[in-house]
């Protein structure tokens, strides 16, 4: 009879501790929801913003320190002055157009061909080609004395 109840007793536990311990089958884990899967994997990112060029850029390029070029961006105007030690110069004033899309934008400025007409050192051009990119900032060429270069800026 002892032999009986000790066996009728390790039976109960055997069946208690495998219900307590359980297995890890799949129907036993809880499943993920597509609400916590479809956060996890769609973070969304914010689109890519067209630049904001208003404002002042000044020449990078310059083997003069102290003479520069410079261009202003203002409303849907853009105006580049020689600068020098005291001086400054009007090279080109002319129509603006801000990018639609972001990355590297281009546009063909019309010129204010009166206003140019007024100073020296202004470019007698009808139109000018301008280009914004995150490496050059705003560029242009620029010839002056037979010479043609490739005016880069960085925003100030």
């Amino acid at each position: 009879m002892k032999k009986t109840i000790t066996l009728l007793i390790a039976a109960l536990l055997l069946t208690g501790l495998t219900s307590c311990g359980g297995s890890n089958t799949a129907s036993d884990v809880p499943a993920k929801t597509d609400s916590t899967s479809k956060t996890e994997t769609k973070k969304e990112e914010p689109q890519p913003q067209p630049a904001d060029l208003t404002g002042t850029w000044k020449q990078t390029n310059s083997n003069d320190p102290s003479s520069y070029m410079e261009a202003t961006i203002s409303g849907d105007t853009i105006e580049v002055n020689w600068i020098g030690t005291d001086t400054k110069s009007l090279y080109w004033k002319g129509t603006y157009q801000a990018p639609t899309k972001a990355g590297d934008w281009k546009w063909t400025s019309q010129g204010d061909t009166e206003t140019m007409a007024q100073s020296l050192l202004a470019s007698q051009d009808a139109t000018k080609d301008f280009t914004y990119s995150e490496a050059d900032g705003v560029s242009w060429e620029t010839t002056a004395l037979g010479t043609t270069i490739t005016v880069k800026t960085a925003k100030q």
